[in-house]
């Protein structure tokens, strides 16, 4: 009697990949879709930000999370808790109906010219140019990995910078269950209680100054000092 084979076995096997692949977050498998998970310390004060990856047509998940280091199905700060899956062949500059997973080429070119095939070579090329940059909060981080990700696939014509994508994740992004938007809401309404009960009127202050600095930073890098934040 054969050994049953797990799906991907059989893909390995098979020689390819099926066409469309389902979301299945109990193996972290979220197909080109964007992901986002809430960051310590953070996420509990501005529970908007956190840490976001881009994922391969298998599923996998990429994002840079250190200096020159591009994580790889391994989500630098756990499970992810929201997504957003995009469809690729309406919403990317990739030929409709066309994938690495059928064997078939689809072609498109880089802002350099340089040949591009398939969503998951547009990710690859951007996790090269990654893993030979330095990791900074401030003007590098995850966010810019992923706009760089989108500008390079054409997603939605590009022009992604950190703010719009923040935005666009925050507005359009479903949670992967209850159990996960509670992780990701709790910590701040405890947070907000306790310092408000604590801390009073002085909390309110310091968690306004945190989260304007905050905020504005991106804001004027982004929009007024365009070299200051890279893509």
């Amino acid at each position: 009697m054969e050994a049953e084979l797990d799906p991907e076995q059989q893909q390995m096997m098979g020689g390819g990949f099926p066409q469309t692949m389902e979301i299945d977050p109990r193996r972290a498998r979220f197909p080109t879709s964007i992901v986002w998970s809430p960051l310590p310390v953070i996420s509990w004060f501005i529970p908007f930000i956190g840490h976001i990856g881009i994922c391969r047509e298998d599923g996998v998940i990429l994002d840079f999370a250190g200096p020159n280091f591009v994580c790889v199905d391994n989500f630098a700060f756990g499970s992810p808790t929201r997504y957003l899956q995009i469809t690729k062949e309406k919403q990317c500059c990739i030929p409709l109906g066309q994938s690495a997973y059928n064997g078939e080429e689809c072609y498109m070119q880089d802002e350099t010219g340089v040949g591009l095939r398939t969503w998951d070579a547009a990710l690859r090329k951007s996790t090269q140019e990654f893993q030979h940059r330095s990791y900074n909060l401030f003007t590098c981080n995850c966010h810019s990995f992923v706009a760089n990700n989108l500008n390079r696939l054409g997603f939605q014509s590009g022009g992604w910078n950190v703010v719009n994508l923040a935005i666009f994740i925050l507005l359009n992004g479903r949670w992967v269950s209850k159990v996960s938007m509670l992780r990701s809401i709790i910590p701040f309404v405890v947070v907000f209680f306790l310092g408000v009960t604590f801390g009073g009127f002085t909390f309110l202050k310091f968690w306004f100054l945190f989260t304007s600095v905050l905020i504005g930073w991106f804001l004027l890098g982004t929009y007024c000092f365009k070299d200051m934040i890279q893509l």
